[in-house]
């Protein structure tokens, strides 16, 4: 991933050497727990420990020479650590094979990564949270199909993404878990030179779960679940951006992302103010999906495995999470630093002349005893009428005989007034919150 997107923490944890090191910790708790079952020289394995040192840069670097001769980044990783911790490295890596230390370190990697993005995730919640209450009575009207519906709050906008930020999470705390499994099993799967007991204690040690069964490697579909979860979240990411993005334009200029000081928007047009973190993280969304399409290829390899996910897994796996992780960040940004014009929430609710609350004049008069198809056409006649010519809707019902004799003066002005319609806002806040 490139650097604009990379925050510090998550560049770190995708690193040749955090990668590396975490090699390293693999081979030398194989090692120890193959001393415990007593296939290794108990000396042995404490000297390698004690021999562990920090990967520096020139390792690396030592690394890739030797993988430009043998071709085999595993190999060239055992035959440096050889170099570097004497002939005792001879007893790592004992019947085992490149995956179990691959995909092992992989499961390390992406549980870390997981959990930067739930941390992520929780402060992009929290600051959802925040705005949905500080909003809670912030009326505006609502849309659908982009058209004027009926109103609501702003805050209630907001709780529905608090609301759904909950369930993305969950989501990720299932692929967090099932992708934090590790195995070291051999060539097949078949624990043909190691008893089962080895990998059980290497993936305690290391904090994973060891996969039940496995052939060479532990199976994708656990990482494609995590991939999707990932996805997933980019599209409820990608659903607030929208949102915003439209909220902002000219026309409706109800919500704002934050403008600081000494920022430009145009390089020709000074008076810009544009949805760039937006419209950047509805980008970042299309790319999280295509990871998790990738990630389902990746499911069905031959047999007992080929290397076909490999290269893809070299991408995606620093990709996705790395732009997850960023993609949460700036999300928060924004919706911290969120301008809602709650005077031009008013004025576009009014916009229309009344027509938002067609609805209530229409079950009024069901109500008092009209028949619903007769009360809709009464309805709807004045509705047209107020789209064609701008009059006022209550103007145009107070004029309508058969309206003003079922509801009376009163009732058609009870019918536009928008305390009624938001009496149970409270009420689904309170069943939001006090499900978390």
């Amino acid at each position: 991933m490139i650097s604009r997107y990379t925050r510090p923490e998550m560049g770190r944890l995708w690193s040749d050497r955090e990668r590396f090191s975490i090699w390293m910790e693999v081979e030398l708790c194989a090692c120890e727990a193959m001393a415990a079952e007593g296939l290794v020289p108990s000396e042995v394995a404490h000297k390698l420990r004690a021999a562990q040192w920090e990967i520096n840069d020139s390792d690396v670097a030592e690394i890739a020479k030797i993988e430009a001769e043998t071709r085999h980044d595993v190999i060239a990783f055992l035959t440096h650590l050889e170099r570097r911790m004497g002939p005792e490295a001879r007893y790592l890596h004992l019947g085992m094979t490149s995956s179990d230390v691959l995909d092992t370190g992989l499961a390390i990697q992406l549980s870390r990564a997981m959990d930067a993005i739930l941390n992520g995730l929780d402060a992009l919640r929290q600051a959802v949270g925040v705005q949905a209450r500080r909003h809670r009575r912030t009326v505006m009207v609502g849309r659908s199909h982009g058209i004027h519906a009926e109103p609501i709050t702003f805050g209630l906008t907001l709780l529905v993404w608090y609301a759904e930020l909950g369930r993305q999470r969950r989501r990720l705390e299932a692929a967090r878990d099932s992708v934090a499994t590790g195995k070291v099993s051999g060539a097949v799967g078949t624990f043909a030179h190691l008893p089962p007991a080895v990998e059980e204690s290497v993936c305690k040690s290391l904090g994973l779960k060891n996969a039940p069964v496995s052939n060479q490697i532990v199976q994708r579909d656990r990482h494609a679940e995590m991939f999707c979860a990932l996805a997933n979240l980019g599209a409820t990411l990608e659903k607030m951006a929208v949102n915003i993005r439209h909220l902002q334009r000219t026309e409706v200029a109800e919500v704002m992302e934050p403008f600081k000081k000494g920022q430009r928007g145009s390089s020709a047009m000074p008076h810009k103010k544009n949805p760039i973190g937006c419209e950047n993280l509805t980008g970042v969304a299309r790319l999280l999906r295509s990871y998790a399409s990738a990630a389902l290829e990746n499911v069905a390899l031959w047999h007992e495995r080929d290397i076909s996910h490999s290269s893809v897994e070299r991408v995606i796996g620093p990709d996705a999470t790395i732009l997850c992780d960023y993609a949460l960040a700036r999300m928060t940004r924004i919706i911290e630093g969120l301008v809602v014009n709650a005077d031009r929430m008013r004025h576009n609710l009014a916009m229309t002349g009344g027509l938002v609350f067609s609805q209530s004049v229409l079950l009024a008069l069901v109500k008092a005893g009209m028949q619903r198809e007769k009360a809709y056409t009464l309805v709807q006649r004045a509705a047209l009428e107020s789209w064609d010519t701008g009059e006022n809707l209550k103007s145009l019902l107070e004029r309508d005989r058969e309206v003003v004799k079922s509801l009376g003066r009163d009732g058609v002005d009870n019918c536009f007034d928008p305390d009624l319609l938001l009496a149970r806002t409270e009420i689904i806040f309170k069943r939001v919150l006090e499900d978390d």
